[in-house]
């Protein structure tokens, strides 16, 4: 696949609010254009104690991508903000991945909310 195209349908802008990082995601993720992705949810950036994601505009996620997203999830909150695509949301259902995530409204609240540790 070309490379270029497959960046062209995704798109990812990282910023930081204190010791929450937060990542918009828009378009199309897949194996093929997870980079900028996997940058901004570096698992072992320092100083990061959650993710907040803005989801709202993803149109696709490929199991490379919600990997990549996961990822930080093993040891901090990550919070998927904003209206969950539908798509998005049948496959965190099928995968049972809505588990490892918080939920919030907005980006502002998902910064600022209470996530309870989980279970397990």
């Amino acid at each position: 696949m070309d490379t270029q195209n497959a960046e062209a349908r995704s798109h990812v802008e990282a910023r930081s609010d204190g010791d929450v990082r937060i990542v918009v995601m828009a378009g199309e993720f897949d194996m093929d254009n997870v980079a900028d992705l996997r940058t901004a949810m570096d698992p072992a950036a320092p100083g990061v104690a959650r993710f907040v994601l803005d989801v709202a505009g993803v149109t696709f996620v490929d199991s490379t991508a919600l990997s990549v997203m996961l990822q930080p999830a093993l040891d901090r909150p990550v919070v998927l903000a904003g209206t969950v695509p539908r798509r998005l949301a049948r496959l965190l259902e099928l995968t049972g991945a809505e588990l490892a995530f918080a939920t919030a409204a907005s980006v502002a609240e998902g910064t600022v909310m209470i996530v309870p540790p989980r279970q397990g």
